[in-house]
């Protein structure tokens, strides 16, 4: 069995040593590749990275994470081989899945969280699995000491967003716009304010993900939150055939521009 990292130790001991918190998602199985892309990203200074397992239907993902998805199963990917690349790997920061409930419920509660553990996987995010709904999940997951990562749109009255805080583990995941992921041009209004207001509800990590495309993006977004979750800039670059030292590249980039501003 693979030795796990915890995801909010981690962030907490960055953040009380001065640091902004830099997560990199990228695409599982996308590449030849991906499990030294994956080494790559934190040895650019990636606090955590999140893998994406693919899904047919990614309804939170944009063009680029659907085409890498699509990719990705085309080439046989499943949340077993994905996990079978990771498991016994020896890697220096916290692993986050990123997924769809679907592949969960029908592997089953139980099996998957321990699946996450063996692999040494520390942390699950499931970003179409209301709130409402979590028990069952988050109850496996606790068994296997997997932190479940909860996610706040700006939408989401604040009476829910405290709830949404007490119950996410590891992380915060403040959503910065309305709308899939993908690189915008600028960094939307919204991403500041759904910090702004998380940061009122909890003393845990708040990272913001979703339209967070440049070190400069990145800098604004954690003047108020804790960092940022980088994902669809990465993810392009594996499609373009980038190298693992060359999406790492990438990344090292985001981690210059955190903590000269941090």
């Amino acid at each position: 069995m693979s030795e796990s990292i915890q995801i909010e130790t981690t962030l907490r001991n960055r953040i009380d040593s001065g640091h902004k918190i830099l997560v990199a998602y990228i695409t599982g199985g996308l590449g030849n590749d991906w499990i030294q892309t994956l080494h790559s990203v934190i040895n650019a200074g990636a606090d955590v990275v999140e893998i994406g397992i693919p899904f047919s239907d990614p309804v939170m993902d944009g063009p680029v994470i659907q085409k890498a998805n699509d990719a990705s199963l085309r080439s046989g990917s499943t949340p077993v081989s994905i996990l079978n690349d990771v498991r016994g790997e020896s890697v220096s920061a916290p692993l986050a899945v990123m997924t769809y409930y679907n592949l969960v419920y029908r592997m089953g509660h139980e099996r998957f969280a321990s699946d996450l553990a063996s692999a040494g996987i520390s942390g699950c995010i499931l970003p179409d699995l209301p709130l409402e709904e979590l028990n069952v999940w988050s109850e496996a997951a606790d068994q296997s000491n997997i932190e479940t990562i909860l996610l706040a749109a700006p939408t989401t009255p604040d009476d829910r967003l405290a709830e949404i805080c007490t119950s996410s583990a590891g992380f915060v995941y403040a959503v910065g716009l309305l709308g899939v992921t993908g690189v915008r041009s600028e960094l939307a209004d919204s991403a500041i304010q759904i910090a702004s207001r998380l940061k009122k509800h909890t003393s845990k990590p708040v990272l913001v993900g979703v339209g967070i495309g440049t070190p400069e993006q990145a800098v604004e977004a954690s003047k108020v939150s804790d960092g940022v979750i980088v994902g669809s800039a990465l993810v392009n670059e594996m499609l373009k055939g980038a190298s693992p030292e060359e999406v790492g590249e990438m990344v090292a980039s985001f981690r210059v521009a955190l903590d000269k501003n941090s």
